[in-house]
């Protein structure tokens, strides 16, 4: 509920404070003391539309402050941690408006957007009055407002959960179709590279080592006429191995006649000969490494060419034709599992679509019943308010073509003001006075159904009195006893109905040209005063006094 109010500097207000309780609590005074204007300061700091007119000539910017005091598993709780706003304690709400037209928006001292002002307001007031756009008269809530005066949310659930569940369905199917006809359209050219790939077999590495041997025979037709040649004067006619084998055996001979002298010449020759035999061996080694078959160099070759040719026109690396072969064939395998995947997807689509609808079929039909009652009820507080004619209609057309997540319901509040006449939308065929009754009706009807903690009633009562105003008094103090409910009211029947009274009166400030609004409690002797002053206007008579005490004697009494 609204716990306390306070506005600085705006229009005629200069300083309020204003403490609130449960219940219902009224405001009066004289036409022009500046009810509206406290009106536009509380919507102010619930996210309304900011003016810079609305700031106190003089001054260079105005405040409001509303401190609410709501349960924590409130939804305005729920709102203020989505915009991480720190919802300890109480809830208050700041607005500060600029001369220039400038506001700033807080909510418990942290800066908000307007925005997320305006999110957190709507749960915690509504305020109705004959011209405003209420969300009781917007046929974008009334759905929202059968379900909740029929208790329908366990139903509401099942159905968007089923929304959610045919949407993914429908999205998984879309997706997976778009795959499926890609990959139709690619097919002959995945299946053809598959083949041709197949047929090449390329082998990660195999281009480069393919290139090293190639490098390696086209190499080798160099050397082999020096490996040859190096071979042949080792060995061949021209070798100096023969002389000096010979002249090694020759000095072998005089070893023992000289060894000093012939011993390191014999050893000399000895390693010479050992060398010769290394390096015969070697060029040996060397010419088999050179020999190839000429065919191989040109299958190589052949190879090589066909894998380079291969990664050209798939525009990949040579290296990288094995992986693309491994991925077009996945493609073609999906290709062909995708068909019965598709299959398998659509028939998810139409269990998910039958599981909608018959979720959707179940909450209609609770509609459909609930607003049968509704109906009704509300058609037994119209009598009283002098709607005795009229009747209330909760029209609902139902499309199962036109689905959400909230089922294929169209809901919208008609009334028929008169035997005779056509109903139609409430907001087309009602009069601003008959709108208001036509509200407090369901307002009474739907209190403990989901209305926010405190409801503000702008001058509903106005064009009516007598009876009519007592009707009006005794549903607001009804729909107090589960919610707070404010009311600006010019009829006293209303006012005696209240818990509490507060004047609203223009006072000359001392010492200043201005004038500035006030607000007092009243109790007792002065709010019987007011009363009487709303009953017999400017000059109040004892009768008035006595009217407005049986009027007070009465509300106590629960008459």
């Amino acid at each position: 509920m609204l716990a306390q109010l306070s506005i600085r500097d705006i229009v005629l207000i200069d300083r309020l404070e204003l403490q609130f309780d449960r219940g219902l609590s009224v405001l009066t005074g004289e036409t022009g003391a500046g009810k509206s204007i406290l009106l536009d300061a509380f919507a102010l700091a619930l996210g309304g539309r900011g003016d810079g007119s609305l700031v106190r000539h003089g001054e260079s910017q105005g405040q409001v402050t509303a401190v609410f005091d709501v349960a924590p598993d409130h939804a305005a709780r729920r709102v203020a941690r989505e915009f991480e706003i720190d919802v300890d304690g109480d809830l208050i709400l700041r607005r500060m408006q600029m001369a220039d037209g400038r506001t700033r928006a807080f909510v418990n001292d942290q800066p908000v957007s307007v925005q997320a002002l305006r999110a957190l307001g709507a749960r915690l007031v509504e305020i109705h009055g004959q011209h405003d756009d209420r969300a009781m008269i917007d046929p974008a809530t009334h759905r929202a407002i059968l379900d909740a005066f029929g208790g329908h949310g366990g139903l509401v659930a099942k159905v968007e959960a089923a929304a959610g569940g045919a949407r993914d369905a429908r999205k998984a199917l879309e997706a997976h179709r778009a795959r499926v006809e890609r990959a139709r359209r690619d097919a002959d050219y995945l299946r053809h590279a598959v083949e041709e790939l197949g047929t090449l077999a390329p082998m990660a590495g195999e281009e480069a080592e393919l290139a090293e041997r190639r490098q390696t025979m086209m190499q080798a037709e160099k050397v082999a006429t020096e490996l040859s040649d190096a071979l042949d004067a080792l060995s061949g006619q021209a070798s100096p191995v023969p002389s000096i084998s010979a002249a090694l055996r020759r000095l072998e001979r005089r070893v023992d006649q000289a060894p000093a002298l012939v011993e390191p010449p014999v050893k000399a020759l000895d390693a010479l000969l050992v060398a010769f035999d290394e390096a015969q061996a070697v060029i040996e080694e060397a010419q088999r490494r050179a020999e190839f078959d000429p065919r191989e160099l040109e299958s190589a070759e052949e190879r090589l060419f066909a894998l380079r040719a291969a990664g050209r026109k798939y525009d990949v690396a040579p290296d990288d034709l094995s992986a693309l072969r491994d991925r077009f064939a996945a493609d073609v395998a999906e290709i062909d599992a995708g068909e019965e995947a598709l299959a398998e997807l659509e028939k998810a689509l139409a269990a998910a679509d039958a599981a909608y609808r018959e979720a959707a079929r179940a909450l209609s039909a609770a509609r459909a019943k609930a607003a049968a009652a509704l109906d009704a009820a509300v058609q037994e507080e119209l009598p009283p308010l002098k709607l005795e004619r009229a009747r209330f209609i909760t029209q609902i057309e139902v499309d199962e073509e036109s689905r959400d997540s909230s089922g294929f319901d169209r809901v919208e509040f008609w009334a028929q003001t008169n035997p005779g006449t056509r109903p139609g939308p409430m907001m087309k065929v009602a009069s601003g006075g008959e709108l208001s009754r036509f509200m407090l009706a369901m307002k009474v009807v739907l209190a403990d159904r989901g209305s926010a903690p405190t409801l503000v009633f702008d001058e509903i009562d106005t064009g009516v009195g007598g009876a009519v105003a007592d009707a009006i008094g005794q549903r607001l103090a009804r729909l107090a006893r589960a919610t707070q409910v404010m009311a600006v009211t010019h009829a006293p029947q209303v006012a005696a109905r209240a818990g509490r009274h507060f004047l609203i009166a223009k006072e000359p400030i001392p010492g200043d040209e201005r004038v500035a609004t006030r607000v007092s409690p009243l109790l007792d002797a002065p709010r019987r005063e007011e009363i009487a002053r709303m009953l017999a206007g400017a000059t109040i008579t004892q009768e008035a006094r006595a009217a407005a005490l049986k009027l007070l004697e009465a509300a106590t009494q629960g008459v």
